[in-house]
């Protein structure tokens, strides 16, 4: 089982070349983050150049306070396309191999709409190697957010019908609302692009709370998943200080 270490929430207090580091130390397989915008490429390259470590994926910008998001938007198609256009540049820059398309804080067919249009906008600029990944949040982190299920997301992709554009399967966020995570793993495994998890409903480590990672894990196992599983878990205090499962290797 290989993980990657969500950098979003994993050594959040350091700059994001010396969190790269930090996560090749700890023993992650890979790493991923959420808005990397403000540290110049170059200093990431040459921390993925140190580490040997490859950079998962990164996200759209969240636009305004409390948006989430822009890509759901009407009305905000400009800035939509702008937001995915700076993806798509600095995820080319730095070699990462997925964006993840946010949506925002939206509802209805106009929103809907306005979802398809900017996604298959996105498949049309980024280049092939590229994944591009939507995620339903959950209602209660998320209140609003335009995805919030799984089978919502599955009927998006299926209308939209493009290669290269997946589901982020993220175990907390289904855990919190939609529960059945096994079953929801193997009818939606030709979809997805990417697994992330965290414990429910705390969203700290896995190893506690209502979810049998050693379950979910061995099942993903089973499935033929090769791929590093996101740790996007946030610590209750020093990120190192949080790694005895990744230690313990209690999934075994």
């Amino acid at each position: 089982m290989k993980f990657s270490a969500n950098l979003g929430f994993l050594w959040a207090d350091r700059p994001l070349p010396d969190a790269i580091r930090a996560a090749k130390a700890a023993g992650f397989d890979a790493v991923e983050c959420h808005w990397p915008y403000d540290t110049p490429p170059d200093a990431v390259n040459a921390a993925l150049r140190d580490t040997g470590l490859p950079m998962l994926g990164l996200n759209t910008i969240r636009g305004n306070p409390g948006e989430n998001g822009l890509c759901a938007l009407p009305g905000r198609q400009a800035e939509a396309r702008a937001a995915i256009d700076g993806a798509i540049e600095y995820a080319s820059a730095i070699g990462a191999q997925a964006i993840h398309v946010m949506a925002g804080v939206a509802q209805g067919p106009a929103a809907q709409a306005a979802f398809l249009e900017n996604l298959a906008y996105a498949r049309a600029a980024a280049p092939a190697q590229i994944t591009l990944l939507i995620e339903p949040l959950n209602r209660h982190d998320a209140p609003g957010y335009f995805l919030q299920t799984t089978a919502q997301a599955a009927d998006l992709l299926a209308r939209l019908a493009l290669p290269g554009v997946k589901l982020m399967f993220d175990c907390y966020h289904v855990g919190r609302t939609e529960g059945d995570i096994v079953t929801r793993l193997e009818a939606l495994m030709p979809i997805i692009g990417h697994i992330q998890f965290a414990s429910v409903p705390d969203r700290g480590p896995p190893g506690q709370g209502e979810i049998n990672y050693a379950h979910i894990f061995a099942a993903v196992a089973q499935l033929g998943w090769a791929r590093p599983l996101g740790a996007e878990y946030r610590p209750k205090g020093a990120t190192d200080d949080s790694l005895g499962w990744l230690k313990a290797r209690f999934w075994r």
